[in-house]
């Protein structure tokens, strides 16, 4: 059993590599708007999504997407409680994702074989993963705690970690960041920002998928 586990979350680390983004998105009417995104999304050649905490019905939101679209990937984000992470694996989540580096909330997730990604920019931090057995982090926010050459220079010292950047990452920078061989994906709002969710923009979303597999796909094939 042990060993299906370790090869379903490597897989999903595969998926991950494969896509190169991850969209981050905050859903305040997941009931309208849940379904409809991941629609657009999955147009555009993106099957993973991250629904934030940062509004009330996350948990429903998840539920629904893999209900509805049981292969897409949907992780849980700004997991910050016990509370949160409870709600993520009842509704389904696949991975785990937090702003910071929260022990317990590492711990628990490594027990029941669920993938977390903490969020890491410090040696210090970096070395308590690595502690911690972890191989991937979330690097937040990404522009502004130094970027790629950040990136960049801590994986000398920490050369076994994958990252995940996210915060700042866009359409003008992403490819900065995936050509780095230590990024496993970025994390990024810019193409399920608010204010297309609001609109139902989702032709628009569509569209700002497909330009980012796009740019993700080049960066790799010149890097």
């Amino acid at each position: 059993m042990e060993t299906t586990t370790k090869n379903t979350n490597q897989n999903i680390k595969e998926r991950l590599y494969n896509t190169g983004i991850i969209p981050v998105t905050t859903l305040y009417t997941p009931d309208a708007d849940a379904l409809p995104l991941c629609e657009a999304l999955r147009r555009g050649g993106i099957d993973v999504i991250e629904i934030t905490f940062r509004a009330d019905g996350a948990e429903k939101a998840i539920a629904q997407i893999k209900k509805e679209f049981p292969d897409m990937l949907v992780g849980a984000g700004t997991v910050l409680s016990d509370k949160h992470l409870k709600l993520s694996e009842e509704a389904g989540a696949d991975f785990i994702v937090t702003p910071g580096l929260d022990c317990k909330l590492v711990e628990h997730c490594k027990r029941k074989k669920l993938p977390i990604f903490p969020g890491c920019t410090t040696a210090t931090e970096y070395q308590a993963a690595y502690a911690m057995e972890l191989d991937t982090i979330k690097f937040f926010p990404a522009e502004q705690s130094g970027g790629v050459g950040k990136i960049k220079a801590l994986s000398g010292p920490f050369p076994s970690f994958k990252v995940i950047p996210t915060g700042g990452v866009s359409l003008d920078n992403i490819e900065s960041y995936v050509s780095c061989p230590s990024v496993l994906a970025c994390g990024g709002s810019y193409m399920v920002a608010q204010k297309l969710i609001e609109n139902k923009q989702w032709d628009k979303i569509e569209e700002l998928c497909r330009w980012s597999v796009e740019k993700v796909k080049e960066a790799r094939r010149n890097a």
